[in-house]
């Protein structure tokens, strides 16, 4: 610019210039009507109505003018605008309202009312309401103070309260891993953020991942919602949208040795969203404690979904009544949730489990005419929070511990194999490349070496690996196998047992204990190899 400048002074270029400059004119008019052209197609117009109400919509982005809203209370904030032209599913109306749950007490006497949940003992009580095991055992004239079932009513002395918001948070089919997520793509968002997740990568038992890698294995294992696991982890610390790391060590506020790292933050946050869910929907799971002492009961009108939101929150360690009351509310992890994927109640599937649901035929999971033992009744899915989907068996061996095992480890079933990797093998019973509908078998603890791919249709009988200790924790080899029906893992001991090769499960009250029941022949689950514990196939 200063040379022109110095040769207009001089006289004879000035026509010269002139005429450059012309040009120049022309070649910025036309650059900014492709400029013009390229923003058009980069965003929609502002005033269109997003349309689509799929509940397979995956990773979607949505126009200014969505007219979403939740429950008739809140408008819905402004979801954030991304390159990608594929509009968020809409929501109109409000929630289905959820039948009124029994509460955990009135408060009109000295005593409440406790239901028995997962994996609770008498001492956890006592210790819970400030009281001893012996007085729990007088109030309720228990026999013997160790047994205890789950839904089971006990009095405790007192009782709080104070009582959740009736606000609901999310749908039951957005927490789970179920037809609602078909089609979405963690790493296609995560990117489409733009993130630190997008950059953060961490070694899992001995794999290097990256970030988005970490949010599916976790969502794979613990059969939780990928999309509602990147809504908690932006709500917290905004991996998803800012580049830079915020708390690199505690993305979700989870502070405790040990938990340091995405892995670990992302499983502990999914078990405790399944503790709320499982816990409210089968383990009469009535009211919870905050970090700072406050003692909450749900609000008898929310439906299990929420129930896992406000169980995750109120187990921050520091969470206080009013921190946890933003979070639960519609200005809090509700409106990160809107701002980053559209309404929650848009992607409802309902109900997740018809009516009618009915088990297929399965067979026991080794070759005909080998006997396993039977060493683990009904216990979680994966980890403790979850419901009590799974049942474990060990090959016959000599050895004791975690070995390299040459038994086969079959299909129970016909089905498409949609995951194999880090332990786990995952059978698709319908086939159509997505475990999160219909029936879905998952195994645990399969080793790598001769390991069924992934894209490999089977049928009942075929091998798909051997039995060890690979996958999670584990201190002995065996084979950890569980059910889910759209994404929600089905207990072992529930309304619809776990049935293989005519053996049908029956619980005991507590995690790991359990029967397997075939006519007359009873097999009692044991860490051992015995005649008690011993099945053979036929």
């Amino acid at each position: 610019m200063r040379n022109n400048r110095s040769r207009d002074s001089k006289g004879p270029s000035t026509l010269r210039h002139r005429r450059g400059c012309l040009r120049l004119l022309l070649i910025f008019i036309l650059l900014g009507l492709v400029q013009v052209f390229l923003v058009s197609c980069e965003r929609p117009d502002p005033d269109v109505t997003v349309i689509s109400t799929t509940a397979e919509a995956g990773f979607v982005v949505m126009a200014e003018q969505g007219g979403v809203g939740n429950q008739g209370q809140v408008p819905p904030p402004t979801p954030l605008i991304h390159r990608t032209m594929t509009p968020f599913p809409t929501y109109f109306g409000t929630p289905t309202p959820d039948p009124t749950r029994q509460g955990p007490g009135d408060g009109s006497s000295n005593y409440d009312i406790h239901v028995v949940s997962l994996g609770e003992t008498l001492s956890q009580i006592a210790q819970t309401y400030g009281t001893s095991v012996d007085d729990l055992v007088s109030i309720n004239n228990l026999g013997d103070s160790d047994l205890l079932a789950i839904g089971q009513q006990i009095l405790v002395p007192g009782g709080s309260t104070t009582v959740s918001p009736s606000f609901k948070s999310i749908p039951d089919s957005e927490l789970v891993y179920g037809p609602g997520v078909k089609g979405f793509d963690v790493f296609s968002a995560t990117a489409e953020f733009g993130g630190y997740l997008s950059s953060y990568q961490e070694e899992v038992e001995g794999v290097l991942l990256g970030g988005p890698a970490i949010v599916q294995l976790v969502a794979d294992r613990q059969f939780v919602n990928p999309r509602l696991l990147l809504a908690l982890l932006e709500h917290k610390s905004g991996w998803l949208t800012n580049p830079a790391a915020i708390d690199d060590e505690y993305p979700l506020g989870y502070v405790r040795q040990g938990y340091e790292g995405l892995y670990q933050q992302l499983s502990w946050a999914a078990n405790k969203l399944n503790h709320g869910y499982y816990g409210r929907a089968e383990g009469g799971l009535l009211s919870f404690d905050l970090a700072d002492g406050n003692r909450i009961n749900f609000a008898p009108d929310i439906n299990d979904g929420t129930a896992g939101i406000q169980i995750f929150y109120a187990s921050l360690p520091s969470a206080t009544y009013e921190s946890w009351l933003a979070d639960v509310g519609p200005d809090g992890f509700f409106a990160t949730f809107n701002k980053l994927f559209g309404n929650p109640f848009a992607y409802t599937v309902d109900p997740l489990w018809p009516a009618d649901l009915a088990q297929p035929a399965l067979s026991l999971p080794w070759p005909v005419g080998e006997t396993w033992y039977f060493t683990g009744g009904p216990h979680g899915g994966w980890a403790d929070g979850s419901a009590w989907a799974a049942l474990d068996f060990a090959p016959e061996h000599e050895q004791l511990g975690c070995y390299q095992s040459e038994a086969w480890v079959t299909a129970i079933v016909d089905g498409l194999i949609t995951r194999s990797d880090m332990g786990g093998v995952v059978i698709d019973v319908d086939g159509d490349g997505f475990p999160g509908t219909g029936w879905t078998i998952y195994y645990l603890h399969l080793e790598s070496r001769d390991r069924v791919p992934a894209g490999t249709y089977v049928r009942a009988g075929d091998r798909l690996g051997h039995a060890s200790c690979e996958g999670g924790f584990s201190n002995g080899t065996h084979i950890h196998i569980a059910r889910a029906y759209n994404g929600r893992w089905v207990s072992a001991d529930g309304d619809l047992p776990f049935v293989m090769g005519g053996w049908i499960s029956e619980g005991l009250g507590r995690e790991y204990d359990g029967l397997l029941v075939r006519g007359d022949a009873v097999k009692e689950a044991c860490e051992c190899r015995e005649e008690s514990n011993a099945i053979l196939a036929d």
